[in-house]
């Protein structure tokens, strides 16, 4: 056990919400819209610091003037957020913080139905999602992909200006260099890392011979010098354009069935077999990485598998702690 329980006030449509989990599984029932979505957000804000889909504004329930998450853990420490419709704090303990301590997080599966369509989803999308899962192997990463975006949303902003001096981009182009050559380098790396199996467990689950690969696409580099020396270079087409057009922020990943682009090749069972493959590789490679079995939350994603791709799913994190949320009580869902 991880979570012992959580309680919300005024967190979404819940006034008042205590959820005590069980050792292994827990399973959260009720119709669509009763907010069951909005616990395991909650959870996932106290263990890993921000919400997965929405701002604070949009998590404080309508007409209130506070929002607040506490979850008790297995060896009877507390976490709270707190947020008062301007300032959101984290209290561990006795103490206070503006963002949630790295050493106060903990890893995270959030396997959400949407996931399911990843690998037709839009760049932007997948990004996202392969970031979350670096961010938890690499605390560096997760700070570089801040400090690399805020750069970019700045160097972006000059660029719009009609009587832009070059010289004004040069630190923001530095920092985008910096942080943008390393995160090129931990992302090829890390898909490596996940290629490496990917097949295996893959055809573990759909039980034919069928390969898998992520491919990772990027024109960036991991070399820092000629990092910088190419977004000098396209200076003037980026102020043409009005925004950067070279650097990690254009990487995708594109999955490959069969040596074919799954997205048109692969039907919708083998799509489904592979992102559970991923899911199940991810949660290897966080307890590889960090020696922490990740909480697992699964958000109504039983109704969208078949009986073999749930039992596949009950198998692989049957030694986890697993908080689950469904419509109703579906036969099989609980170890």
């Amino acid at each position: 056990m991880i979570i012992k329980s959580i309680k919300l006030v005024n967190f979404r449509n819940h006034s008042a919400y205590e959820l005590k989990c069980e050792d292994n599984t827990s399973l959260i029932l009720g119709p669509n819209g009763s907010g069951k979505t909005s616990v395991l957000e909650a959870i996932y804000i106290l263990t890993r610091g921000k919400s997965f889909r929405a701002t604070d504004k949009d998590i404080l329930k309508h007409n209130e003037e506070y929002y607040r998450a506490e979850i008790e853990f297995e060896k009877g420490e507390k976490s709270a957020v707190v947020y008062d419709g301007q300032t959101k704090i984290f209290q561990i303990e006795d103490k206070k913080s503006r963002r949630l301590p790295k050493k106060s997080r903990y890893p995270v599966i959030l396997f959400l139905p949407s996931d399911l369509n990843l690998i037709s989803h839009a760049p932007s999308r997948r990004r996202d999602y392969f970031d979350n899962i670096f961010s938890q192997l690499n605390n560096n990463y997760s700070d570089a992909i801040s400090k690399y975006n805020k750069a970019l949303k700045q160097r972006n902003e000059l660029l719009k200006q009609e009587n832009l001096n070059p010289v004004d981009l040069f630190s923001w182009n530095v920092i985008l260099a910096k942080y943008g050559s390393y995160i090129h380098q931990n992302r090829q790396e890390y898909i490596n890392k996940i290629n490496l199996n990917l097949t295996e467990v893959y055809r573990s689950i759909a039980k034919n011979q069928d390969t898998v690969k992520i491919i990772y696409q990027s024109e960036a580099i991991d070399d820092e010098t000629k990092y910088l020396k190419t977004i000098e270079q396209n200076y003037q087409k980026d102020f043409y354009l009005g925004h950067t057009s070279f650097g990690v922020h254009r990487d995708d990943y594109l999955f490959k069935f069969n040596q074919n682009l799954a997205d048109g090749s692969a039907s919708r069972g083998e799509s489904r077999s592979i992102i559970l493959a991923l899911k199940f590789i991810e949660a290897d490679l966080i307890y590889q990485t960090t020696h922490q079995k990740p909480l697992i939350l699964l958000d109504d994603v039983f109704s969208e598998l078949d009986q073999i791709r749930r039992s596949c799913l009950i198998k692989n994190f049957q030694n986890h702690q697993v908080i689950i949320t469904s419509v109703e009580a579906e036969p099989n869902i609980l170890p």
